[in-house]
């Protein structure tokens, strides 16, 4: 038996090719299912509640033990994911942003994925992000362009130069008030379909979300409007907390198995602090690798990517197999 679980991290799963935004970075539904046919062949899958219970009681866990999250509360897991692991027989855990399913407000993460998808081009967006911060500098006393992009444009495992510079600038860099106007202006010119509308097509329902939890699905928070935690105050991150716990509370979970997803995988020594005020039982990072499942890693729990594994039923087990 082990202390070990491979906890896999998922956003857009979705048929790709047909839908309206093809560049959208999510995983064609067909690779997720041979991604999960290969994880059924060669681990074996877990819920929350075993996770939770492994961590408070010190009990081990199966060998090779697998756990499925889903962040951002996408439609596409409740007409795609849920009937095949419903299926199965497989609990995924999922963990939507409250904001935006209570309010039908597009998330700015999402508003830039969106951005994002439409312009093949990414220069074009960078071109026009310099046209809307010249007209708001002397306002908002900004930095010059260049500034920025030395700062912010750095590649990461997945994304270009211009991608990260476009995503840190829009998500964390600028003002709140900056970020809003920028966004929502780049939104309309590159999306321009009515924000109601798009987030009603783009994210869960609560009926949905509720039919998923009744089938044995679980549900855990991904705050209240997807911010970077670790960048509000300990006020700011008590009431992302609170509200969000709210929410849950209206779906219909178990308090008792409370968990965390940190929006971008952003937290600080306060958000740890107010997560154990509030009892939460575990935290989930985007940090790249296998969980270590004991008290010390109990709201630092290392997650791999979708595309860290084989999307092939009868692939060979790779390098993340060893240390599961």
């Amino acid at each position: 038996m082990s202390k070990n679980v491979t906890i896999v991290m998922y956003h857009y799963v979705r048929d790709l090719a047909e839908s309206r935004y093809p560049e959208i970075k999510g995983l064609e539904f067909s690779k997720f299912k041979e991604q999960v046919l290969f994880l059924k062949k060669h681990y074996r899958f877990i819920t929350m509640e075993t996770l939770v219970d492994s961590i408070e009681n010190n009990t081990s866990l199966p060998d090779k033990a697998v756990l499925l999250t889903f962040d951002d509360g996408y439609i596409d897991h409740f007409t795609h994911v849920f009937p095949f692991l419903n299926q199965e027989g497989i609990q995924g855990c999922f963990f939507p942003p409250a904001k935006a399913i209570a309010e039908h407000k597009v998330l700015d993460v999402n508003k830039i994925h969106f951005i994002l998808a439409s312009q093949k081009n990414k220069s074009v967006i960078v071109d026009e992000i310099s046209r809307e911060l010249a007209l708001l500098r002397n306002e908002h006393s900004l930095e010059q362009d260049a500034f920025y992009y030395e700062k912010l444009a750095h590649p990461s495992r997945y994304d270009t130069a211009d991608v990260i510079y476009i995503k840190r600038l829009l998500q964390v860099e600028l003002s709140d008030t900056v970020r809003s106007i920028v966004t929502d202006n780049l939104f309309k010119k590159f999306v321009e379909i009515e924000e109601g509308r798009f987030a009603r097509e783009l994210y869960l329902s609560m009926d949905q979300i509720r039919c998923m939890h009744r089938n044995g699905m679980y549900f855990g928070s991904h705050g209240y409007a997807h911010n970077w935690l670790g960048s509000l105050t300990m006020k700011g991150q008590r009431e992302e907390i609170e509200k969000s716990l709210s929410f849950l509370n209206d779906i219909g979970t178990d308090p008792n198995y409370w968990t965390m997803c940190y929006p971008y995988g952003n937290y600080n020594e306060d958000t740890v602090s107010l997560l154990k005020t509030y009892k939460c039982r575990l935290a989930l990072t985007t940090k790249v690798g296998t969980a270590t499942v004991d008290k010390a890693s109990q709201f630092t729990l290392a997650r791999l990517d979708t595309n860290d594994l084989p999307k092939d039923r009868d692939a060979e087990v790779n390098q993340w197999y060893a240390g599961a």
